[in-house]
């Protein structure tokens, strides 16, 4: 590797690896100064390439205005994927809030590359990982306690009032501000950073390296640059395998999803050998009703359809007997065909977030909320009816 020689400015670095310019400029996603530095650095520069922090879904959902309304939910559902869309609504929620006080579309400099790269006969390279992909590696490298305090940090994130000026956001485009933030959220949750931060400065920085021009001009979330930098200067090229790969559940979480379904069968198996058919049909009815009540319940409070609330009641005491699908997943499907959303609600679902009483007046959002409140209704009919077998099995041992 040849000699590195790196030119900085506050938000513009440039990067020489063997004999190439690669100038990084990083930018705040809700920043007009960084629209205007986006197309000052690609015109002055005239590089060979443009790199956006863009994946192509992303991008064709910005570039060509694809709105959500043209999301397949049913296939959304088929593959097990609300949670992660859900997630993905919460977070540019946040960020289009804040966009809007500022009068800038969340992305607006990422599309100003594309739109001066094209402008210029520079052709644009999108280097970012699969949003998708990211958020479920996110999601599998963190324990369940770590996830309920992400969701409940996101949940409540939508009730904040994004009140930030361009100073502040100028502050935080600050390396050392940048910094100190990555380093906290590595502190409480390492895994999270390393999948969020470090694997995407990897995965940029190893698109960067690969896209062909003397001179690139890459232009990326100020937060991704110090790691990037690095990479770049080492000419380090990342395991785009590794890291695009989604993470099986751990062994011991596929044990105990087939070992609770497993002990609750088993146990009213016990029942019918030690104390009768009679008493073994009594227990799989406090299962069938401990499980189908709390979930119907959780339908009736989302408000959800009729027939949504009958499958969630039917499904709950036989899903939670099969780790495979949930009795959400039951309910938020027949939600979707017996009251499906109309254009409007998919719209303004960015909104209706942030505004609890409009969660039940959306059609988009009562999926959610049967999503949501059938699942947890599922999860206590677990547990309380597991536990009232259990019981019932010591007891009739212990009589």
């Amino acid at each position: 590797m040849g000699q590195n020689e790196v030119q900085e400015s506050t938000d513009v670095h440039c990067v020489n690896v063997a004999g190439r310019e690669l100038w990084l400029v990083g930018t705040a996603h809700v920043s007009q100064r960084s629209v205007d530095l986006v197309r000052e650095v690609i015109e002055r520069e005239q590089p060979d390439a443009v790199c956006i922090e863009l994946d192509p879904g992303r991008y064709e959902a910005l570039s060509q205005e694809k709105k959500f309304e043209e999301q397949d939910l049913r296939e959304v559902l088929q593959k097990k994927q609300l949670a992660t869309l859900m997630l993905n609504l919460i977070l540019a929620s946040y960020q289009r809030r804040l966009g809007l006080q500022l009068g800038v579309t969340p992305g607006s400099e990422l599309l100003e590359a594309a739109k001066v790269a094209e402008e210029n006969g520079i052709p644009m390279v999108l280097c970012d990982r699969d949003v998708r992909i990211t958020l479920r590696r996110a999601w599998q490298s963190i324990t369940w306690w770590q996830r309920m305090r992400l969701l409940t940090e996101l949940v409540a994130s939508l009730f904040e009032n994004p009140d930030v000026s361009e100073d502040e956001l100028a502050r935080i485009r600050d390396q050392d501000v940048v910094t100190e933030v990555m380093n906290e959220l590595g502190r409480i949750m390492p895994d999270l950073k390393r999948v969020l931060i470090d694997e995407r400065d990897a995965y940029l920085a190893h698109e960067i390296l690969e896209s062909e021009g003397h001179k690139i001009v890459a232009v990326v979330g100020a937060g991704h640059i110090e790691g990037m930098k690095k990479r770049l200067e080492n000419q380090d090229r990342a395991d785009m395998q590794e890291i695009t790969s989604i993470p099986a559940d751990s062994k011991m979480w596929r044990v105990l999803g087939w070992g609770i379904p497993a002990v609750i069968v088993g146990s009213i198996v016990a029942i019918a050998l030690t104390q009768g058919t009679e008493a073994a049909g009594e227990n799989a009815l406090i299962w069938f009703l401990a499980n189908a009540i709390p979930s119907g319940i959780g339908a009736i409070i989302a408000l959800g359809h009729p027939v949504t609330i009958l499958a969630a009641a039917l499904a709950a005491p036989f899903t939670s007997l099969s780790p495979l699908i949930g009795a959400g997943y039951v309910a938020a499907f027949t939600q979707l065909w017996a009251r499906p959303p109309r254009v409007s609600d998919f719209r303004t679902v960015g909104e209706d977030l942030a505004i609890p009483s409009r969660w039940w007046k959306s059609r988009l959002m009562q999926v959610f909320l049967v999503f949501i409140l059938t699942t947890v209704g599922s999860l206590i009919g677990t547990w309380t009816g597991g536990f009232g077998v259990l019981s019932n099995l010591v007891d009739g041992g212990a009589g």
